[in-house]
């Protein structure tokens, strides 16, 4: 029996299982002995009284097929004993799997009829303790009994109805989590009453998830959890064979590919040109709608105030006119270099490093006096400390420069927009998670307010508010590797609730807004006609919690009692620009599976942020957080393109993807590509997976 179960295969907690369901059936099947030998006992005892003639041989008869039945041949006992410990045995890596994964509420001996109940209650049906089902009053209203899935891996990509819109307030059916319970789960298909909680606004909104987005996460935690015991090669044989979804006919979305960081080297020459031609020969054969380039302004402008070279820049974008591609071009204010994914280097103007070593205010700076070199910090946007000009100004210089330099490429509608760069990496965000302050991930970062610009903004914000005492930063918000329950600002309950708490991340998260403000408005007058582009990051870790600690700190005011992503979509329509959100790749439950410390919930952020623009009529735009090669990434980009059933067919209206790479070119992963492109266009695939 060992030999059999190691054969098996399961974990630690799966073998308890296992060894509890095998003494399920040793009891059944002694019971099952002792019954029968009851029977041929009563039997005995009846002919031995003198009983009924009739009655006896009919006792007698069962006693003798009773000992019939104790005599089979013992190895089909053996087999019969073996396919039932295998069955059990698969039952509770099941069960396993759903209280490990899925959080179902299953009792220890939970049999078969409590995972259909538990299915059916996340399919939308009411099931009575006697087994009584039947559909609920919302069942109307579903499109189909049980939601269908595409094709994954750790993760399952479900193909639902949109989730309501998230605002200001949660979606929730429980109490804040006790720093003690950080660790718990969303609980699924299982009823829960009411509470005298149930309406608190200041609870985490994702603690219990209703209707689509809960079956959404549901089915990804039930499907995930049947694969544990697979190998890959097994695993990748059913993703395959998953059900996926047809996008034959669907709305169009563009598809850009970003070039490679250092197509243009530090001197402004572009680099291997005859190599980058033949890609992108490659890539509008499979009909990319074009390509994304980063203008650097450590490059551009590297030596001298308002001194441009754009001679690489020229070439480049020759080659892209020449091929009929169309452009959208970055206006990259930030280094390049020390963060995930950069390759190179490039460092911020010459001149503008000099101006910092004498004058390190002009950087962001965290609370230990750290500078970081990556950008400019917001608080000079009006000081004129940037050889006479505020950093507003240098800026508006850099893109009215560019605009002029390639009238022409405008004109002909070969430049089709333009993003414009707001902060570290291109996004309206604060550096608050740098890797080279030693953060790593899923740490909340550090406010990065400490410079003496921003702090000066501080002051007279706090003495406008009456209050000059809290021209402060806060003193017990952790360090870049903390948890939010290890802090005393964002723990639940914490500062971060207080009077000065909101009214810090209230100024905090306003300067950043009021900085994406100037820059798209200067942006707009340089470019006027063509649309613009703003770069939101996905800050989804700790989005579980009712602080929402990462973002805090990022400047994203969006604790589970407040939509701070309004503010900024109401900015970027005040200008007429497009929101590019990040992280559209990523899978809650795999971030629930690799990092279920971190209690993030990428998709739960997407659908807040995309509703937050869609419901003012803000154009959306993504790209690719991570690398992506294979089919399963591509799934979960296209479910977030074109969200099924969406009764106003809503979608991106561009995907940039993160970027193109010899691993990209490989055959088996460009077929891939081009297999997701078509499916961004609309158009029909012929391996589809049903």
């Amino acid at each position: 029996m060992a030999q059999e179960m190691e054969r098996l295969g399961g974990t630690s907690e799966e073998e308890e299982e296992e060894d509890e369901m095998d003494m399920g059936v040793k009891e059944e099947e002694d019971e099952e002995e002792d019954e029968k030998e009851k029977k041929a006992m009563a039997a005995a005892v009846i002919v031995a009284s003198g009983g009924n003639s009739g009655s006896s041989m009919e006792m007698m008869e069962a006693a003798r097929q009773g000992s019939m039945k104790r005599c089979r041949p013992k190895e089909e006992k053996e087999r019969t004993k073996l396919r039932e410990r295998h069955r059990r045995a698969i039952t509770a890596r099941i069960l396993a799997g759903l209280r490990r994964h899925g959080n179902y509420n299953l009792r220890v001996r939970a049999d078969i009829n409590d995972v259909i109940a538990a299915l059916a209650r996340e399919a939308g049906w009411v099931v009575l303790p006697d087994g009584t089902t039947f559909p609920s009053r919302s069942q109307g209203t579903r499109s189909t009994g049980i939601p269908v899935v595409t094709s994954s891996s750790s993760h399952m990509v479900p193909v639902q109805t949109p989730p309501p819109p998230l605002r200001g307030g949660s979606v929730s059916s429980a109490a804040r989590n006790s720093s003690l319970d950080y660790g718990s789960c969303r609980m699924k298909g299982v009823f829960a009453p009411p509470s005298a909680h149930s309406f608190d606004r200041s609870q985490s909104r994702t603690v219990v998830m209703v209707g689509d987005e809960a079956d959404r996460t549901e089915n990804s935690a039930l499907i995930g959890s049947c694969t544990d015991t697979l190998d890959d090669k097994q695993v990748a044989h059913l993703h395959l064979h998953m059900p996926e979804r047809d996008f034959a006919g669907t709305p169009y979305v563009s598809v850009y590919v970003m070039l490679p960081l250092g197509v243009i080297n530090m001197k402004c020459e572009l680099v291997d040109p005859d190599g980058l031609l033949k890609q992108l020969r490659i890539l509008k054969s499979i009909n990319v709608d074009g390509v994304v380039v980063d203008c650097w302004w450590g490059i551009v402008e590297a030596h001298a105030p308002q001194e441009y070279n754009w001679n690489g820049y020229k070439r480049l974008f020759q080659i892209v006119r020449e091929l009929k591609l169309k452009l959208q071009v970055a206006m990259s204010f930030h280094e390049c270099g020390g963060n995930v994914g950069d390759d190179v280097c490039i460092p911020l103007p010459h001149w503008v490093a000099e101006i910092g070593r004498s004058n390190p205010d002009i950087f962001f700076t965290d609370r230990a006096g750290r500078r970081n070199p990556e950008c400019l910090t917001l608080g000079i946007d009006k000081e004129r400390v940037l050889r006479g000009r505020t950093a507003v100004e240098v800026y508006f210089d850099y893109m009215r420069s560019f605009r002029m330099e390639f009238d022409e490429f405008f004109e002909e509608g070969i430049i089709l927009g333009i993003e414009v760069g707001l902060g570290p990496c291109g996004e309206l965000r604060y550096p608050s998670y740098p890797v080279k302050h030693g953060w790593r991930y899923p740490g909340i970062g550090e406010f990065q307010c400490y410079d003496q610009y921003l702090m000066k903004n501080l002051r007279k914000a706090a003495e406008a508010r009456g209050h000059s005492f809290w021209a402060r930063g806060p003193d017990n918000a952790g360090t870049y590797n903390s948890r939010p329950h290890e802090t005393g600002f964002f723990c639940d309950g914490g500062d971060y609730d207080s009077y000065y708490g909101r009214f810090f991340l209230r100024w905090y998260s306003q300067v950043l807004v009021d900085h994406g403000d100037r820059v798209l408005s200067l942006a707009k007058l340089a470019f006027e006609g063509t649309r613009l582009t703003a770069k939101v990051s996905g800050i989804h870790w700790w989005y579980k919690t009712a602080s929402h600690a990462a973002e805090l700190a990022a400047g994203f005011y969006n604790p589970c009692n407040r939509d701070g992503y309004a503010s900024i979509t109401a900015m970027l329509k005040k200008h007429g620009a497009a929101l590019n959100f990040t992280c559209h790749e990523l899978h809650s439950l795999d971030q629930q599976e690799e990092f279920p410390e971190a209690l993030a919930d990428p998709e739960g952020l997407i659908w807040q942020v995309m509703n937050a623009a869609w419901d003012i009529g803000v154009p959306t735009a993504s790209e690719n957080a991570s690398p992506c090669y294979d089919r399963i990434g591509y799934n979960e980009i296209l479910d977030h393109a074109k969200p099924i059933n969406d009764p106003d067919r809503r979608h991106l209206s561009a995907f940039t993807y993160l970027r193109l790479s010899p691993h990209l070119m490989e055959r088996h992963n460009f077929i891939e590509f081009e297999r997701f492109v078509k499916r961004m266009h609309g158009e029909a695939v012929v391996d589809l997976q049903m």
